[in-house]
């Protein structure tokens, strides 16, 4: 017999791998989460928690902790770095951005995951990775072996996990370097304002977002393609504003400083049998819009419920089989996006050209509000076929009885809302809460939610709402 020491083992504690064993832990799964580092990254990088995220930091409870350490700017201005308002009519209780410290939001997702019982184990790296019919042995540098029911990688864009496997990663190689770090600048934030409005007008890929008390993000392209192993130094950003600009605004005492390459690749498939990908292991693009941990966070709440259903058991037939199903076409239309916002940001007298009249199309409100739904995430809609413009969507934070209704999702369960006061759960009561609200915001008598929120029916016919619920959550009666 197996001795299985976990029943999922996830490969790197990011924020994709965090999120996953904390989904993973509220159904009770058996998590052991493996980070090669022997220590949390110190250096201070603020990210961008786009609305989506922030609608699934909401669904978790964990949103006011999030608001605590970060700082909400608008919903606008990041396709392609052009200055647009907040577009009218956004579909969301959370029309805003949360900038965050990196490690701030890793810190809060780990304890969101130990304090549900999910263990982390620092300093081990992954170094093989064999699987049978039963389960997933994990070697580790230090020569232990680790036994599971599932792994998981979520170990970056190196991934040992999907090198082992042998999935393809096709895409581009970078072509083009930037440089992006975090300082403080001398010059007067007026002038540094109006140098970058002129600079983007010109189309050159410079910019300077503030984050108060005089630093900067700071994002410049590169003199080049280099080793990206050697991080850049200081005179580099001086060297580069210097170029784009004339000035180099006085920048000093960098918090960090990195380069990025426009590298645009995505796995061939996120599941291997007993193996699956997530995060940076399965998808790499630019950082322009700052779309990459919004999108491994998604995957994790995508994959975390269905994950858990296939190890308790009532997983209905080809669950975990909809887990590439939806988040790799999610993935690739990111993909997609980057690197029309790339060639946006070239500088090239075609690339100018396009710019400017985009620049023109985004005046009309639909268009701004299509492309800032495409970078915050709001836009998906996974194919569940034929029937209401629901489904397949996420519903939005709607005010419910007594509250939110993201607030009844905090444990991962889904659930029926209900304006008709006839539906019920039935059998599976055990995985589906049911609230049953008729004066919920909602045009259609009931819906079913998934526990990340996507819409899998909606309607007023039982026997048609107990197919759907057979289709997402199996069988009726107690689970296994």
């Amino acid at each position: 017999m197996n001795q299985f020491t976990a029943d999922v083992v996830i490969a790197g504690c990011g924020p994709t791998g965090a999120m996953l064993a904390a989904e993973l832990r509220l159904h009770d799964v058996r998590v052991l989460v493996l980070e090669q580092d022997t220590e949390p990254a110190s250096f201070v990088r603020i990210v961008g928690l786009h609305v989506r995220s922030v609608e699934l930091m909401a669904m978790r409870g964990l949103l006011d902790r999030v608001l605590a350490h970060g700082r909400q700017r608008p919903a606008a201005g990041f396709f392609a770095a052009i200055d647009k308002p907040v577009p009218r009519g956004l579909d969301t209780a959370h029309p805003y951005i949360v900038g965050i410290p990196q490690p701030v939001i890793v810190d809060l997702l780990e304890h969101h995951a130990t304090s549900l019982g999910a263990q982390i184990r620092r300093g081990c790296t992954v170094v093989g990775v064999d699987q049978d019919d039963e389960g997933v042995t994990v070697e580790l540098a230090s020569g232990e072996r680790i036994r599971s029911r599932y792994l998981v990688g979520c170990d970056g864009a190196r991934s040992t996990v999907r090198k082992q496997l042998g999935i393809g990663f096709p895409g581009e190689p970078a072509r083009t370097e930037t440089l992006m770090g975090e300082m403080a600048a001398s010059a007067p934030a007026e002038e540094i304002a109006a140098k970058v409005s002129d600079v983007h007008r010109t189309g050159n890929p410079v910019s300077l977002r503030p984050f108060g008390q005089g630093i900067y993000q700071v994002v410049v392209r590169a003199a080049g393609v280099s080793d990206r192993a050697a991080p850049p130094t200081l005179d580099d950003f001086k060297q580069q504003l210097r170029a784009f600009t004339g000035t180099d605004f006085g920048v000093h005492s960098p918090r960090w400083m990195s380069r990025f390459g426009d590298a645009t690749r995505l796995a061939e498939r996120y599941r291997a049998s007993r193996v699956l990908l997530a995060g940076d292991a399965a998808h790499i693009h630019p950082p322009i819009g700052g779309q990459g941990l919004n999108l491994g966070v998604q995957d994790a709440v995508n994959l975390g419920w269905k994950l858990a259903a296939q190890v308790s058991g009532w997983a209905p037939e080809n669950l975990l089989d909809t887990y590439h199903s939806e988040r790799h076409p999610a993935a690739a239309d990111v993909l997609d996006n980057t690197r029309a916002q790339t060639e946006l940001l070239s500088g090239t007298p075609g690339a100018r050209a396009v710019r400017r009249l985009l620049t023109e199309l985004m005046d009309i409100n639909e268009v701004n509000r299509h492309l800032i739904e495409k970078i915050t995430g709001t836009a998906v809609r996974y194919d569940l076929g034929e029937g209401h413009d629901l489904l397949g969507r996420r519903l939005p934070d709607l005010d419910v009885e007594q509250g939110r209704l993201y607030d009844r999702l905090h444990r991962g369960r889904g659930l029926l809302l209900d304006r008709t006061g006839r539906l019920t759960t039935g059998g599976w009561s055990d995985r589906v809460d049911h609230l049953a609200d008729p004066a919920a915001v909602l045009d259609v008598p009931g819906v079913l939610l998934r526990p990340d929120g996507h819409v899998a029916w909606a309607g007023d016919d039982q026997r048609d709402l107990e197919v759907h619920l057979a289709r997402w959550f199996g069988a009726q009666g107690r689970r296994p």
